[in-house]
């Protein structure tokens, strides 16, 4: 399984403000590949795998909006019912815990992207 670089960059809850950093993103001519976003009353924390993170997080720092990086896995799994579960179970059997999982597929695609937050990256890189 590669790993990737994850983007995380928390803001304020409030209108614009995804519109404001998918400029920055447009602007910079970097598509982003998966995204999440989990929402609070005065935050929402968006993670998401970019083409290019090192330019993605020179725009958003040029924005003025903070951007943190991590270390995720990727998984392109088959776009069909129990291939999250199969992958989920080789990652239990190893003794790696996902913390979060997020993704993204087309609609003809034949495979889905899905990021993994794991507890042992190390570990679970060495899964089939």
């Amino acid at each position: 399984m590669p790993r990737g670089t994850q983007l995380t960059v928390v803001l304020e809850n409030k209108p614009g403000q995804l519109a404001k950093l998918a400029a920055a993103l447009k602007k910079a001519q970097v598509n982003i590949l998966a995204i999440s976003v989990v929402d609070s009353v005065d935050t929402g924390v968006i993670r998401m795998v970019v083409d290019s993170p090192a330019k993605a997080k020179q725009a958003l720092t040029r924005a003025k909006i903070t951007v943190t990086q991590q270390l995720v896995l990727i998984a392109n799994l088959p776009n069909e019912p129990g291939a999250l579960q199969g992958f989920a179970a080789r990652l239990s059997a190893a003794g790696v815990n996902i913390n979060y999982v997020y993704g993204s597929v087309t609609r003809a695609g034949a495979e889905g992207l899905i990021v993994l937050g794991v507890d042992k990256l190390g570990q679970a890189l060495k899964i089939e």
